[in-house]
């Protein structure tokens, strides 16, 4: 994991994403999954891009089920994106950088 990224429990999420006043990307991911590790690199790259202008969260969905489940998680990688505590938008599967940082950019 990117040390820019962070990693969200369900006792630190309010603090970390619904207290956070910029926006936070939030990627749903699991260990065993193929798709999740191929997405990683993608998601450091991102949290460096944009360090200081959005933070950018990993959650474990093995780790913390609960979260996946408050937030309709049916398959990973899932990333959502929340501003102000809302969700902003999502996105599911494998996807590129630049479709990473449209979504950031339409945030910011």
């Amino acid at each position: 994991m990117s040390s820019k990224a962070i990693q969200i429990t369900n006792r630190t999420f309010d603090e970390k994403v619904s207290s956070s006043s910029r926006p936070v990307l939030v990627d749903f991911w699991a260990e065993w999954c193929a798709p999740c590790r191929m997405l990683s690199p993608t998601i450091d790259q991102i949290a460096e891009d944009y360090d200081g202008k959005v933070t950018v969260g990993k959650i474990n969905i093995d780790e913390e089920p609960e979260l996946a489940q408050r937030f309709g998680v049916m398959s990973i990688p899932t990333l959502i994106l929340f501003k102000d505590g809302s969700i902003v938008s999502r996105s599911v599967g494998v996807v590129g950088k630049d479709k990473i940082a449209a979504m950031l950019d339409a945030a910011l």
